[in-house]
């Protein structure tokens, strides 16, 4: 449904990574890592612009091939220890300055392809309709039992294992994805923070939680991919 405010996705990308060399642009399904993202933002209603922020020029360049804008990014907040807050910030600054007042900022994961254009617009409604000023995409945890190992010695952390409940007698919990968030202006102005305020959130399906770090997260998202038929977008 569209709005009348002005709503943009902004897409931090940096050049480098750890875990997959120049990730955000590797083949994924046919299309550079990063298309997808853009691919879903383009297609959503809601979305007035979509943005993507980098220190590479080569990931610019695809994110332009694409249709998104493209907002050169300091190297002082592109290393790998920088926050997506920072990135978000100064996308935030810049677009403003020569760009109409920004009602809300759907900030996206280049490296979670799995989602749709319908999430995004659900999730931008969701937030509007209940008048929260953030929200996250989450995925439910059915009967996970959590374990951490300490100086070698394993023990659980959220269960009694002498008094292990019955599957249906677990409470639902949920795990931030961080496929994407939403948030107003205001709140990461002021809290240096993509979650504050009333928050909401949006529950993606199972099969949508996953991302890609590594190699072997590469290959197993492309399977989801297009075992859900989800490489059909253009």
């Amino acid at each position: 449904m569209k709005s009348n405010l002005n709503i943009v996705a902004i897409i931090p990308a940096r050049a480098g990574s750890e875990g997959i060399p120049s990730k955000n642009i590797i083949d994924f399904c046919g299309k550079p890592l990063l298309a997808w993202s853009v691919i879903h933002a383009l297609q959503t209603t809601e979305i007035n612009s979509v943005w993507v922020t980098s220190d590479g020029d080569d990931v610019l360049k695809v994110a332009e091939n694409y249709g998104a804008n493209v907002i050169k990014r300091p190297k002082n907040i592109s290393s790998n220890i920088a926050t997506s807050e920072s990135a978000w910030i100064h996308a935030l600054n810049e677009i403003e300055k020569n760009h109409d007042k920004i009602d809300l900022i759907v900030g996206m994961q280049a490296t979670s392809p799995i989602r749709e254009p319908g999430d995004l617009s659900l999730a931008i409604n969701t937030l509007i309709e209940n008048n929260y000023d953030s929200l996250l995409s989450v995925s439910e945890l059915e009967d996970y039992f959590i374990w951490e190992i300490h100086n070698g010695i394993p023990r659980p952390v959220n269960y009694d294992k002498n008094k292990r409940k019955m599957r249906q007698n677990i409470g639902k919990s949920y795990l931030e994805n961080g496929s994407f968030y939403i948030f107003k202006p205001a709140i990461l102005e002021t809290e240096n923070n993509r979650l504050g305020g009333k928050i909401g959130t949006y529950i993606l399906k199972k099969h949508k939680m996953f991302q890609v770090d590594n190699f072997e997260d590469l290959k197993l998202c492309e399977s989801i991919m297009k075992g859900y038929e989800l490489d059909r977008y253009e």
